[in-house]
């Protein structure tokens, strides 16, 4: 008795799709969405632009899954450092200093990864589609943020947040532009003395002075 086993036409795959997101994630990180083009994609993962279209789509649809894979695996662990029941002020200077450690580049290491979020710095690109990807991550972010602010101090959860995540822009901001990690931590710390002097004078924390 013998038995038909059926084979997959045409030639197997020659790249490992996650190794090219991965491959993908490093180049949009070094160079920004807008300085790379599909050329510079299929060139770095040795393949034809059409397995590129076939494997991914689009320049934007790989996008959104590099920035899925960056998210969740070189993005600021929001969920770790914001848990419940943390003093409102160290978790935020938490998530500060998290951000300056890692939107910085080692000098001394070359492989690492390249200076700035690419969350926020996506959310600044020229293509629509690609910007909303980013954008959708950014206001995740910041809604985790609020929610855990306004769980304890709800009167300033909506200027905390603003603050925080423009302080996460402005670190992304200036490790592009080659500020190194003592500086971003300086700032870092700079900044989270404002954090700690608004809830000390904010109307919750003054009525419970109070009693």
């Amino acid at each position: 008795m013998t038995t038909n086993i059926s084979r997959p036409r045409g030639r197997p795959r020659r790249f490992d799709p996650e190794q090219a997101v991965a491959t993908a994630q490093r180049l949009f990180h070094a160079r920004g969405y807008d300085a790379v083009n599909v050329a510079d994609i299929t060139e770095a993962l040795g393949i034809n632009p059409p397995s590129f279209y076939a494997a991914f789509g689009s320049k934007a649809a790989l996008y959104a899954r590099t920035l899925g894979r960056y998210a969740g695996t070189e993005g600021v662990p929001l969920h770790e450092i914001l848990r419940p029941g943390r003093p409102v002020a160290e978790a935020l200077a938490a998530v500060l200093e998290e951000s300056a450690r890692r939107y910085a580049v080692d000098p001394e290491n070359p492989d690492s990864a390249a200076a700035g979020c690419l969350v926020i710095e996506g959310a600044r690109c020229n293509d629509p589609e690609a910007r909303e990807a980013a954008r959708a991550l950014t206001a995740a972010a910041e809604d985790t943020i609020h929610r855990f602010v306004a769980a304890t101090h709800p009167e300033a959860a909506g200027r905390l947040t603003d603050y925080v995540v423009t302080l996460m822009t402005g670190l992304s901001t200036m490790a592009r532009a080659g500020h190194g990690l003592d500086r971003l931590l300086a700032t870092a710390r700079l900044a989270s003395l404002g954090i700690a002097q608004a809830l000390r004078v904010s109307p919750a924390a003054s009525r419970n002075s109070a009693k």
